[in-house]
């Protein structure tokens, strides 16, 4: 993983936006310089965070088998998506609380991924770039809306600002039961806050009864879809798929794409892995409709993984922050550059030249590595 907790060049290259080599490192120096209270809502799961553990343990049981003796001077990590022609199929994913790791962090990572060419989900943010014609390749996120109104009122606002798509995550009706959260007496109604200020004392969570169980929308059904296309006329992506049975359903429902996604191990304790549960969407799906995932990318060979179990792309959640809570934009702006660089040599070691090249036929499950 990079450099070593006792290395003693841990300190002086890990206060140097050019001294991480990768995610794992970047992570580290984040952790160095956040407020526990920020790093733990960031890094953190759900109760025993099976789920969280599960995403990075998944790729260890698909191993990549090459194909050599093939032409790999000409590699791109370009792909076309929803309309869009994409310089990597990586996306920044819809991610709250950035605000914890630094104040206006949205505007912050949408002004990194303008310079990186990256894609990004965000909610907020984003406005002030595209008022200024800014060529930000962005899609809105939502977690739903509780009238058919409000949902179309919301999609076109997206798309009067330029947004090419919605992100609907659908696995967030209730706040999840997050230990670290609870024991830092973490409580949702500062979220926009950022960390204690020193001496500052804000009233806890109430430890009988942890910040869980508080609604969001948990009256949605496959119905909303409609509300929102009935609004405009811009895809509307399912974030939070992991039974093959609900990729189907979005397909016949009008969803344009979906993302196999387990909201990073932080909503459900306990479901399954997002790079398991990709093969059986994709093959719910049967090309219909595009299928993404996140969850646990960390190296560029995740992502060639991912898409060579039927991802079209993916989206990074955790990365990006670490980036940001370590050097602010430039750390973003690094992070996203060495995952689109590692992506880009992984294809080309699998002996493929495009992302569209690789399927199936270069990974193969195994036990984990020992």
């Amino acid at each position: 993983m990079g450099l070593l907790a006792g290395s003693p060049l841990l300190a002086q290259q890990l206060d140097d936006v050019n001294g991480p080599i990768n995610v794992h490192e970047f992570e580290e120096a984040a952790k160095r310089r956040l407020h526990k209270f920020a790093f733990d809502f960031i890094a953190g799961g759900t109760e025993d965070e099976h789920t969280l553990r599960a995403n990075r343990e998944a790729f260890s049981r698909v191993a990549l088998t090459p194909r050599f003796m093939t032409d790999v001077s000409d590699v791109s990590t370009e792909v076309e998506l929803l309309g869009m022609k994409l310089k990597t199929p990586i996306i920044i994913a819809p991610t709250g609380g950035q605000n914890l790791v630094i104040p206006s962090a949205d505007e912050i990572v949408a002004k990194a991924a303008l310079a990186t060419g990256t894609p990004i989900c965000s909610a907020v943010g984003v406005q002030k770039l595209l008022a200024d014609g800014e060529p930000l390749q962005w899609w809105s996120n939502t977690i739903g809306h509780r009238t058919k109104d409000q949902a179309q009122t919301f999609a076109r606002r997206t798309a009067d600002i330029g947004g090419k798509g919605i992100v609907v995550t659908i696995d967030n009706s209730y706040q999840s039961n997050r230990d670290r959260n609870n024991r830092n007496r973490f409580d949702y109604g500062y979220m926009n806050l950022g960390v204690p200020k020193e001496g500052e004392v804000r009233k806890p969570v109430n430890p009988a009864r942890p910040a869980m169980w508080q609604p969001h929308t948990p009256s949605m059904t496959w119905q909303y879809v409609e509300w929102l296309k009935s609004g405009a006329k811009i895809p509307v992506l399912i974030k939070g798929v992991l039974h093959p049975e609900d990729g189907a359903a979005a397909v016949k429902y009008g969803a344009d794409a979906v993302v196999v996604s387990n909201h990073g191990g932080r909503q459900l304790d306990g479901a399954m892995a997002s790079l398991d549960a990709l093969p059986d969407v994709a093959n719910a799906v049967g090309g219909k409709i595009p299928v993404l995932m996140d969850g646990g990318i960390r190296r560029g060979g995740d992502v060639v993984k991912a898409l060579a179990l039927g991802a079209k792309a993916v989206l990074v959640g955790r990365a990006p922050l670490w980036g940001l809570g370590a050097f602010g934009q430039p750390g973003v702006e690094r992070v996203l550059q060495l995952l689109t660089d590692e992506t880009k040599l992984a294809i080309a070691l699998s002996g493929k030249r495009r992302p569209a090249e690789i399927d199936r036929t270069i990974v193969k499950r195994m036990n984990a590595w020992r």
